[in-house]
């Protein structure tokens, strides 16, 4: 087994198992489903509650803006950046106004990182990140590799918590 199967088959082992079948049947109501007031979220009209820093402390975000982030700012982003994929920030990008639309993204997004990811050499795994990881372009990209499957992993499990407070409340 090489190193990169094992990188891969770490997040497609939770994807498939875990996080994606969760998300089916995914309402529109429980995509905007607010559980505290003053939550940030994307709104009906493909706007987004939005600020660099974040204010602390960090607000509390619907499944929307979560699956938003895990979009763009965790995958569709870095799929620019290392595998081709097109321009993504989170300026311009085009937020998803319901569920299934949402869906359709993660799913695109996923599919271009984790064949990436597939397609990567040992020795693509020890070069450096480059520019476009800001301060972490001397990491190695087997490092952003690890970060990226924690951030879809933990991202996942917060949205697996929101559905289960939707379902309960």
């Amino acid at each position: 087994m090489t190193w990169t199967t094992q990188l891969a088959d770490q997040l497609d082992w939770h994807w498939t198992n875990a996080l994606r079948p969760l998300l089916d049947g995914l309402t529109d109501d429980e995509y905007f489903w607010e559980p505290v007031a003053g939550c940030w979220t994307v709104h009906r009209d493909g706007g987004i509650d939005f600020e660099f820093p974040a204010p602390q402390p960090a607000p509390v975000t619907t499944i929307a803006w979560r699956l938003a982030h895990v979009i763009v700012g965790v995958l569709a982003m870095r799929n620019h950046s290392h595998f081709g994929g097109p321009s993504a920030d989170y300026q311009s990008w085009p937020y998803a106004t319901d569920a299934t639309t949402a869906l359709a993204q993660l799913d695109d997004a996923y599919a271009r990182w984790i064949t990436g990811v597939r397609g990567l050499s040992d020795d693509d795994l020890a070069r450096p990140c480059g520019h476009a990881e800001g301060p972490y372009a001397d990491y190695a990209l087997s490092e952003l590799i690890l970060h990226i499957n924690r951030e879809v992993i933990h991202h996942g499990a917060e949205i697996a918590c929101l559905r289960d407070l939707y379902i309960h409340q």
